[in-house]
């Protein structure tokens, strides 16, 4: 048996959890806006522990807590619906990480496609 695949665009965005944009998480409003733009779906993951471009390191230990944990955005749809929300975006994530990669969607919903 072959598994029909549909290509798409995994979109990752690498932030801290106390950043914002317009008093508003920054996660949210990505999400917000990515709902919005009709995209397929959104899901943000929080870290325990990580660093970024400044090296210091963020983490949840107990004798060290964090009000910066590192947060993971990963978006996945259509490489139209993909590029137009990285546009759509880049007024917010200001010294966000971005990484994007093709991907190949197995399910998604009881059709199984994206559409």
């Amino acid at each position: 048996m072959t598994t029909r695949t549909t290509p798409a665009s995994l979109l990752r965005v690498f932030i801290g959890e106390s950043d914002e944009y317009r008093g508003r998480p920054l996660h949210e409003a990505i999400v917000l806006k990515a709902r919005e733009m009709g995209l397929a779906g959104a899901t943000v993951l929080r870290g325990p522990m990580g660093f970024g471009r400044s090296s210091r390191l963020h983490t949840s230990k107990i004798l060290r807590l964090s009000e910066d944990l590192p947060l993971v955005i990963e978006l996945v749809d259509g490489e139209a619906k993909i590029e137009a929300l990285i546009e759509a975006l880049h007024p917010m994530l200001g010294s966000a990480l971005v990484t994007l990669e093709a991907v190949r969607v197995v399910r998604y919903g009881h059709d199984g496609g994206l559409n």
